[in-house]
């Protein structure tokens, strides 16, 4: 009987000890943590998307109060919950614009020439760091779906091999923007209906022969515009969305349907833009 008795008292006060000395060592190594992390944190929305460029909401939050990040980088949450974080720690937030996700590619089946049928990992990533994509036109959409499975919140989708944006799901969370290899998506102001669809920067006459649907550079659009917010930047119309009014005129001048103008109905769009869809969507 003392022979079992002996290993149990010893485990016993070995296991007392540890517990006096782990007590210690908490007293004494103990970091204080500002109560306002904790506060931020459950202020925000959980998402732990990374679209404010930290690993979660929980860094995000120890970031605003040991490094003085900005309050509205949560595009989430947009400008309540930033409202909300500058409540917390006492400064007043000025609301910032929400941002939606569009992507600058038209050339969905049919249109782009494809030029080998790709085997490989079925990755834009990986198709772009073998064959830098496997249509005629190397500035356009993979199709593969990356953007698809980096976005959280359903609101990106791969339609007749083209990427296309939910609007009325997305957030501008940023994280399709960053996964794209072709660097095709674009975060613009929600306001905004028109936008290119198209990323090539090719000269028109070589960009005709690789997409039907691509921007030729021809300049109707800019010729057009009566507020100087449209113009050809390296082949392809580029809109400034700081002074774009929506009126839709470049839409209508474009002669390869490369400007796309959404319809929208009570702030929402009334319809989702479906690569091959090109018209004023209603």
């Amino acid at each position: 009987m003392s022979s079992y008795l002996f290993p149990i008292l010893l485990v016993t006060v070995i296991g007392i000890i540890a517990g006096i000395m782990l007590t210690i060592a908490a007293k004494v190594m103990y970091v204080p943590v500002d109560e306002r992390v904790e506060e931020l944190t459950d202020a925000l929305p959980g998402a732990n998307c990374g679209g404010c460029g930290f690993a979660g909401c929980s860094d995000y939050a120890g970031a605003i109060v040991n490094d003085g990040a900005d309050l509205t980088a949560c595009a989430v949450g947009g400008p309540a919950c930033a409202a909300e974080l500058g409540r917390i720690m006492g400064v007043e937030v000025s609301a910032s614009e929400p941002e939606v996700a569009i992507v600058k590619c038209c050339g969905y089946n049919g249109k782009t020439n494809k030029i080998l049928e790709y085997k490989g990992v079925q990755t834009c990533k990986a198709n772009k760091s073998i064959y830098s994509g496997d249509g005629a036109c190397m500035h356009g959409c993979i199709g593969l779906g990356d953007c698809v499975r980096a976005c959280k919140f359903n609101a990106i989708g791969v339609i007749n091999g083209v990427a296309w944006v939910d609007r009325n799901n997305c957030t501008g969370c940023g994280a399709c923007v960053k996964t794209c290899p072709n660097d095709i998506i674009e975060l613009i102001p929600k306001h905004s209906t028109v936008y290119v669809a198209c990323s090539s920067i090719e000269k028109g006459a070589q960009t005709r022969k690789q997409c039907t649907a691509g921007c030729i550079a021809c300049r109707k659009c800019e010729k057009t515009c009566k507020f100087d917010s449209i113009h050809v930047v390296d082949n392809r119309a580029v809109i400034d969305y700081d002074t774009c009014k929506n009126c839709g005129m470049c839409v209508k001048v474009c002669p390869d349907q490369t400007i796309i103008k959404l319809a929208r109905a009570k702030g929402k769009v009334k319809k989702n833009v479906v690569p091959g869809q090109n018209k004023a969507e209603a």
